[in-house]
């Protein structure tokens, strides 16, 4: 739990429970090989995503008047999902605290974007529990909300898939598709990697929980490579 001081400096206040801190980085691979947890952060995590939720919704609602419905929407869902997230974790060093097990330490979990996303929702639960909304807010505000210029600047609210097919369309005449590289993982808890391709040319992979997660991401990183934002 010492470890965990180095981020509680960081973050400019100290847990009245500590283990629930500590909590929000338990995977639940971990518990197959330790007994020293009766649970892991996934229950954290799914109160965290519903906090983050209302305080990224209230901003919007209140900050931009004039926008509609679905505008919010689409901004609120990129500032939410999985991959901005976990920029999120590694500006934070989040993966230096996780408890993995040795299987998912090997396959490089620390730095997966899923697990990283997951802890980020489970920091945010676990603040809400121990110091109450006001201090989910002050979090949120200081490292989610910060990032919705990027955001706004890049146009990354655009659905990833339709914005390199339509880049890909207009600028090489060719229409991505999507293959699968590999599955890991148990039923309950795969990783799908998937690949992009602009004819022959494998452009870039992505990792998701879903193959449709998988190849946003594996988009999002082609529009990167492909220099077309």
């Amino acid at each position: 739990m010492a470890e965990l001081k180095k981020l509680e400096k960081k973050l400019g206040f100290t847990f009245k429970k500590p283990e629930l801190m500590e909590l929000a980085f338990v995977h639940r691979s971990f518990l197959n090989e330790n007994n020293e947890y009766a649970e892991h952060n996934e229950r954290l995590e799914f109160l965290g995503d519903a906090v983050l939720e209302l305080i990224v919704t209230e901003y919007l609602y209140l900050t931009f008047e004039k926008e509609a419905e679905g505008q919010l929407t689409n901004w609120r869902s990129a500032l939410v999902r999985g991959d901005n997230l976990a920029k999120i974790a590694r500006d934070l060093k989040l993966g230096e605290y996780l408890k993995l097990s040795k299987g998912e330490e090997n396959s490089g979990g620390r730095d997966k974007d899923y697990i990283l996303a997951n802890a980020v929702e489970a920091l945010i639960g676990a603040i809400y529990l121990d110091k109450g909304f006001k201090w989910a807010k002050v979090f949120i505000d200081q490292y989610v909300i910060v990032k919705l210029d990027e955001i706004l600047k890049h146009k990354l609210y655009i659905d990833g898939k339709s914005q390199f097919q339509e880049l890909a369309q207009a600028k090489v005449e060719i229409t991505p598709e999507y293959k699968l590289v590999k599955e890991e993982g148990p039923d309950h808890d795969k990783e799908f990697t998937m690949a992009v391709y602009l004819g022959a040319e494998k452009v870039a992979e992505g990792k998701g929980k879903s193959k449709q997660a998988a190849e946003e991401q594996a988009a999002r990183k082609g529009l990167e490579v492909k220099g077309w934002i």
